[in-house]
C-alpha cells in the first residue's frame, strides 16, 4: 500500500472516529425506565448475536490463515465431507439463540407494551396503588406539536413538561399525514394517526431537558417538528403550570382553526384555557361548526344498519288470500 493511500485511509478513520465521539449516547443510556428496558433489551438481543458473529469471524480469518498457500503443512484431506461433532454445534448452538431471543423478544413484547399500564417507577420500585398517571393529550400537526393538559385545563405548543418518578399516560392522534412521537430518552416511538389514538405508558426519572421530534417525514417543515420535553421536580412541575396559566392565551376553536395552519419552526406558545372538548373534536375530525363527528357517524351507521335488518327480517302479517281460497275448495 502507498503512503498517500495509506495517510488517505487513516485520515478518513479518524474523521469517522470523531463524528462518532460527537454522537449522543441516549438511546443506550436513556432518562426513563422504559427507554432503559429498551436499552437493555437491545444490548441482551445483541450479545445473544455476538454469540455466534464473533466465532464465525474468528474461524474465518483462522481458516484463512491456517489454510493458506503457503503453508505446506496444513492438512489436505480432499475426501472430507462430514463431522458430526461439526453438525451438532452448527445446528445446535443458532437453534439456542434463537429460542433465547424467541423468549427475551416475547416476554418483553408483552412487559414493554405501550398501552400497558406502567407497574413500576424504575427497577425496584412499583407504582404506588393511590397514584394517577398524568394525562397529556398529544395531537401531531402541520409542522409542531399541541400537547393538551386535560388535568390542569392548560396546552402548549412545542414544549412538554411533566413531574420526574410520576407515570405518565399519553393519548397520541395527528391532524393530517402521520407522524411519529418520539422521546428517545423517555420511551420508543409511537405513531400519531388522523382520525386514530394511539397510547403511550412512560415515565421520566432524572430531571433535565430532552428532545422530543417526529420519527417518520412529513412534508417540507419536518425538519423543524420538534419540541423540548422537561423532566421536573413536583414543586417546578406546578410553578411551569402557573407560568402557562399566567402567560398564556385561550385556545378556542377559531384560535386552533388558525394554529392549525401549516407553519414551519414554531415558536412556543402557552394556552391558559382551552375549548371544552377540543382534543375529542381534533380526533373525531368535526372542529368546524356543523361538522358530524366519525365516532357520532358510526353510531348513525350502525344505528340504520339495525333499522334495516329488522325491516328485512321481519316477517310479514298478511295472509294469503289464493292459499286460502285453494284450501276451501
Amino acid at each position: 500500500m502507498s503512503i498517500s493511500k495509506t495517510l488517505r485511509t487513516t485520515s478518513i478513520g479518524t474523521i469517522g472516529l470523531a463524528l462518532l465521539a460527537g454522537c449522543d449516547t441516549v438511546v443506550m443510556s436513556p432518562s426513563g425506565d422504559i427507554a432503559a428496558q429498551q436499552a437493555n433489551l437491545i444490548i441482551w438481543a445483541t450479545i445473544l448475536m455476538l454469540i455466534v458473529v464473533v466465532p464465525v469471524i474468528v474461524l474465518t480469518l483462522w481458516f484463512a490463515w491456517r489454510y493458506r498457500a503457503s503453508n505446506k503443512d496444513a492438512t489436505y484431506a480432499p475426501d472430507w465431507d462430514h463431522s458430526t461433532n461439526l453438525e451438532l454445534v452448527i445446528w445446535a448452538a443458532p437453534l439456542a439463540i434463537i429460542i433465547a431471543l424467541g423468549a427475551l423478544t416475547w416476554v418483553s413484547t408483552h412487559q414493554l407494551d405501550p398501552y400497558r399500564p406502567l407497574d413500576r417507577i424504575r427497577e425496584g420500585q412499583p407504582v404506588a396503588e393511590d397514584v394517577e398517571p398524568l394525562i397529556i393529550e398529544v395531537v401531531a400537526m402541520d409542522w409542531k406539536w399541541l400537547f393538551f393538559y386535560p388535568e390542569q385545563g392548560i396546552a402548549a405548543v412545542n414544549q412538554l413538561a411533566a413531574p420526574v418518578d410520576r407515570p405518565i399516560k399519553f393519548k397520541i392522534t395527528a391532524t393530517t399525514m402521520m407522524n411519529s412521537f418520539y422521546i428517545p430518552a423517555l420511551a420508543g416511538q409511537i405513531y400519531a394517526m388522523g382520525g386514530m389514538e394511539t397510547q403511550l405508558h412512560a415515565v421520566i426519572n432524572e430531571p433535565g431537558s430532552y428532545d422530543g421530534f417526529s420519527a417518520n417525514y412529513s412534508g417540507a417543515g419536518f425538519n423543524g417538528m420538534r419540541f423540548k420535553f422537561l423532566g421536573m421536580s413536583e414543586a417546578d412541575f406546578d410553578q411551569w403550570t402557573n407560568k402557562v396559566k399566567n402567560e398564556g392565551e385561550l385556545l378556542s376553536r377559531p384560535v386552533y382553526q388558525a394554529l392549525a395552519e401549516p407553519s414551519e419552526y414554531n415558536p412556543v406558545q402557552y394556552y391558559s384555557e382551552v375549548a371544552p372538548d377540543l382534543y375529542d373534536a381534533i380526533l373525531n375530525r368535526c372542529v368546524e361548526p356543523g361538522t358530524l363527528c366519525m365516532k357520532d357517524m358510526m353510531k348513525h351507521h350502525g344505528h340504520h344498519g339495525s333499522d334495516n335488518a329488522e325491516s328485512h327480517a321481519a316477517p310479514s302479517t298478511t295472509p294469503n288470500t289464493h292459499d286460502e281460497g285453494h284450501h276451501a275448495h
